[in-house]
């Protein structure tokens, strides 16, 4: 996964992108004062604008250039959003949960969509990558490009479900490596640990990507909005590949909770075992120790105590019976 883009710092701009896109899928550079200049001529055209982290001065900007709901603007604001889609009149506000590995931990953070008949803007916070690569796909593809601004979301959209499948394949290869320490025959504490952290990320994992089959679903299904019918043909396939990953990610934690059960009854056998080869020990040693504790007692008259082989047979019948024992206990498999 080192081949994926660089998260956007700390320290960059807030515009990240701002262009007016022609009918026929040409680009243009324009300034935020210009967008409502662009959208008052209707030359099929639409504006599409990316942010990163704004701060509230430029969402209040933004609101007045696209005339956007106060609610909408407001979720956009906090970054703590449920996945949703609210319809404002003829425009959409859509809030998704993104997700990216960094450093061998998956960091979660959201992309906020307002999009209008001749608008798209995106607002991302946390850990988001940019969504140049959708952009310069789309540039690429003049004929898509055309339907408007339900096609930049889908680019969107796909990027963001795109950037999961990695990840999902990560967790897959690692309870692929936790299963074989699983049944390895030492026991290892850090293998529960390290399950129960790959669960509790694939839960969260799942809050993400869950919503999404409705958000794409009832994209997918409107009629009469703001995605044409050939866009939505995209947006299905895009609806197609979060099943996939729903589904992947529940068979996972299937998985996890398989094999979390499987080390706790192993770690029982184990345990098991231990204590059949201490009670086969135990046993053995009975028998010396019951022979010796009756020898043991200060009584005058005991049998076989005058004899003079007295010592030796019973020292032979004592490895006699301990022998016997062992010889049984080896067969059943308690030493």
């Amino acid at each position: 996964m080192n081949d994926l883009p660089a998260l956007a710092p700390a320290s960059a701009p807030r515009v990240v992108h701002c262009a007016a896109y022609a009918s026929d899928g040409t680009r243009r550079e324009i300034s935020l004062d210009a967008i409502s200049d662009v959208l008052a001529i209707d030359d099929g055209s639409f504006v599409w604008v990316g942010l990163y982290e704004p701060g509230e001065a430029l969402l209040d900007k933004m609101q007045e250039e696209f005339d956007l709901h106060d609610l909408a603007v407001e979720d956009a604001h906090h970054a703590h959003q449920r996945p949703k889609l609210e319809a404002y009149g003829n425009s959409l506000f859509i809030a998704v949960h993104t997700a990216q590995m960094i450093d061998g931990q998956v960091c979660f953070g959201e992309t906020h969509a307002f999009v209008g008949p001749r608008y798209l803007m995106t607002v991302r916070h946390g850990a988001s990558m940019s969504y140049a690569p959708a952009r310069a796909r789309m540039e690429r593809d003049p004929d898509l490009l055309s339907h408007g601004a339900g096609s930049g979301l889908y680019a969107v959209l796909d990027q963001i479900v795109d950037n999961y499948m990695p990840i999902v394949d990560a967790f897959g290869q690692r309870l692929t490596e936790l299963e074989k320490d699983i049944f390895s025959d030492e026991f290892r504490r850090s293998t529960v640990q390290e399950l129960y952290e790959l669960k509790g990320e694939l839960t969260r994992l799942r809050l993400a990507i869950a919503p999404l089959q409705d958000i794409l679903g009832q994209i997918s299904r409107a009629r009469g909005g703001l995605i044409d019918e050939e866009m939505q043909l995209y947006m299905r396939d895009v609806f197609d590949h979060v099943l996939r990953l729903n589904e992947t990610t529940d068979t996972l934690r299937e998985m996890l909770t398989a094999a979390m059960n499987v080390n706790l009854s192993l770690v029982t056998v184990q345990q098991g075992e231990v204590v059949k080869r201490l009670g086969g020990w135990a046993a053995l040693l009975a028998v010396p120790t019951l022979v010796a504790s009756w020898y043991g007692m200060n009584f005058e008259h005991m049998p076989e105590l005058p004899g003079r082989w007295s010592y030796a047979v019973l020292i032979g019948i004592v490895i006699v019976v301990s022998a016997l024992l062992f010889r049984r206990f080896r067969r059943v498999g308690w030493l």
